[in-house]
């Protein structure tokens, strides 16, 4: 089939890698989100010279190329601040459950063979022809997802694609997987336990950026998927009604200890801090009026009250309070103190700590004279004098 007019023809730096290598066809996710309708990120290419004569080509084309993936056929070819993966057909020789071992070919159906899922083994030519082997096309359109031949030999090639199917289930799916499909993502769960927890977290945080993932987490909760790969975040009620943010869906689903999630998935300290910030960032009562919303505005982030918020499942209303409110500032620093003559010491702290509750307690509205006038009244209140 050929898409008219092509998806890409006013891609101008596209239009150079095209005409440096004119054999190449787009490939894989590009191919499938133009058949969808559905915005495309990147796009990647493939071609049956090898990688020395792409990259010769590309230079002599003026295009830069970094040999981001060499040992496995793999260049980038980056132009306007955009790269384009570039990898020569292959095939497999030999697979252990994650990586394989790869030779070249010049066949571009053999190249699609050793992908995972009809919908991502399509390519596609410069006038828009699509090449689609094994049923791609009609798959997209029904709504199923379903892996390239024998799925139990797809799965064994590389567990990894188990987590990926459900990515892709989530996204694009509308009809329910075969027998097939299901027994052998069932009986490839053990599987799951020689994947590194990295590669693990970055497919589960992929599916959980989804909109709509319920239906997909729901049948990894029937099949053992979950459970196998997140154990101590099982809950998955009113999944859909929560952002698609996968920080704040995991802390919903949390059922022990974050810490220790984020230790065994190696989570980034970002996300790590953000799970344990959202885990002890108190509720906000809906009937909170404004001097208990800067209370709170002042001793926890903005964007953690608002995940609270989500989390508790409080009416959006108050959301758009706190997303509306300045968050407050307290006026004083230890410097102030200090400058009305207070010596240094433990006594600093313990005074400014004692503005900042009166501060707090008079709803975060005293302003820098008023915080000032109550330092030194605290001063004289402890006794603690000014030096002379």
């Amino acid at each position: 089939m050929r898409i008219e007019p092509p998806p890409f023809r006013d891609d101008a730096a596209l239009g150079r890698i095209w005409d440096a290598l004119p054999s190449a066809r787009v490939v894989g996710g590009a191919v499938r989100d133009s058949l969808a309708g559905r915005p495309v990120a990147d796009i990647d290419l493939t071609t049956p010279l090898p990688p020395e004569a792409v990259m010769t080509a590309l230079r002599t084309a003026g295009v830069r190329v970094v040999p981001t993936g060499l040992a496995h056929g793999t260049i980038t070819a980056t132009l306007d601040g955009r790269g384009f993966e570039i990898t020569t057909l292959r095939r497999d020789v030999q697979t252990d459950g994650r990586h394989a071992v790869v030779a070249y070919t010049g066949d571009f159906r053999e190249d699609a063979a050793r992908r995972d899922f009809t919908i991502n083994a399509m390519s596609m030519e410069r006038d828009g022809s699509v090449f689609d082997y094994f049923g791609g096309v009609d798959d997209l359109r029904a709504g199923r997802v379903r892996f390239v031949g024998d799925p139990v030999r797809r799965i064994a090639e590389d567990y990894l694609r188990i987590l990926r199917f459900f990515r892709f289930y989530a996204r694009y799916a509308t009809a329910a997987p075969d027998r097939t499909t299901i027994e052998a993502l069932r009986n490839g769960v053990p599987g799951l336990a020689r994947l590194s927890k990295e590669r693990v977290w970055q497919e589960l945080r992929l599916i959980l950026a989804i909109p709509a993932p319920d239906a997909s987490v729901a049948l990894m909760h029937r099949l053992g998927v979950w459970r196998a790969v997140m154990p101590d975040a099982t809950r998955r009620e009113r999944l859909d009604d929560l952002p698609p943010d996968p920080i704040l869906r995991l802390a919903a689903m949390l059922t022990g200890d974050p810490e220790a999630l984020a230790a065994r998935l190696k989570l980034s300290n970002e996300d790590r801090d953000r799970l344990s910030r959202l885990c002890v960032t108190p509720s906000v009562p809906a009937t909170a009026d404004d001097g208990t919303l800067r209370r709170l505005l002042a001793d926890h982030r903005k964007a953690d009250l608002v995940g609270r918020t989500w989390l508790d499942h409080a009416p959006s209303a108050l959301r758009d309070r706190i997303e509306a409110m300045a968050v407050p500032v307290f006026p004083l620093e230890g410097r102030d103190v200090l400058a009305i003559g207070i010596p240094a010491g433990r006594e600093v702290g313990a005074l400014l700590a004692a503005v900042r509750r009166w501060w707090l307690d008079s709803g975060c509205t005293a302003d820098r004279a008023a915080c000032l006038g109550e330092l030194a009244r605290q001063a004289e209140r402890f006794k603690i004098m000014p030096k002379r």
